[in-house]
């Protein structure tokens, strides 16, 4: 190969593959020194082993990053789970409870060792519903009872005919285990509850006072309620809320109300 033509090629193969980032005029005329291939292979070198190491830096970095998407995945499950604990936390605290029944005084719409979720979100008792109290006049334990009057309502309770009117209209009570009163209680219980608007031949009839309620339990055989002095009338300060819902056991599970 003659000396042009060594420089042709030379230069063609800087000028296609390397893009001019050697001096081809200085190789061009030493093409025939060995120092040229010398010069070559460290410029040639050089640039293959900054381009080897940028990659390998590029590479790295993405690998401390996001290996395989492992922690990264763990760490949003985790961080899901926190969330859903603090909700769950939140609404306990704030919005629902969980309750646990003890006792039989309102069976057969619970049983004893019912579990029950109480919502107490802006609650106000009314008539009808199951509630619970934190405690009553002379008792200090957390009770469950069915409101039968709220506060301004006139109640009359008829031992004898065993009936209740709440202003003037009888209750119709499907859900109770036995009689209305099932021989618990009288009008001289009662005296010690309320002051009487009316008494006569085993009736009295009162009315609740402000913010007070007139509650009785299911199985009103059993029941210490309303009827009795050491529960008495309910101050509605002292409802923790209302019983919504069965949760356990699965058997006994559903809703409270038709």
């Amino acid at each position: 190969m003659s000396k042009y033509d060594s420089d042709e090629y030379i230069n063609s193969l800087l000028n296609d593959e390397y893009d001019s980032d050697f001096d081809s005029d200085s190789l061009s005329k030493n093409a025939g020194d060995s120092k040229v291939d010398d010069e070559f292979q460290k410029e040639f070198r050089a640039v293959f082993d900054d381009t080897a190491e940028v990659e390998n830096k590029n590479k790295e970095e993405f690998e401390i990053v996001n290996p395989d998407g492992t922690a990264s995945g763990v760490y949003d499950w985790i961080r899901c789970v926190i969330f859903a604990v603090v909700i769950v936390v939140f609404c306990l605290t704030f919005f629902v409870r969980i309750v646990e029944v003890d006792g039989t005084s309102m069976m057969d719409t619970l049983s004893n060792k019912d579990k029950v979720i109480v919502t107490d979100l802006f609650y106000t008792p009314h008539n009808d519903d199951i509630i619970v109290i934190s405690h009553a006049q002379d008792y200090s334990k957390p009770i469950i009872k069915r409101v039968i009057a709220t506060e301004g309502q006139t109640v009359k309770l008829d031992f004898k005919n065993e009936k209740i009117y709440v202003d003037g209209l009888e209750l119709s009570e499907p859900y109770i285990k036995g009689t209305t009163f099932s021989g618990i209680g009288s009008i001289d219980d009662i005296e010690k509850v309320v002051t009487p608007i009316d008494t006569g031949d085993s009736v009295i009839s009162f009315i609740v006072p402000d913010s007070e309620l007139f509650v009785m339990g299911d199985n009103r055989g059993v029941s210490m309620d309303s009827r009795n002095p050491k529960i008495g009338l309910i101050d509605v300060k002292n409802v923790i809320g209302k019983a919504q819902v069965v949760a356990f056991p699965f058997n006994h599970f559903g809703y409270l109300y038709d």
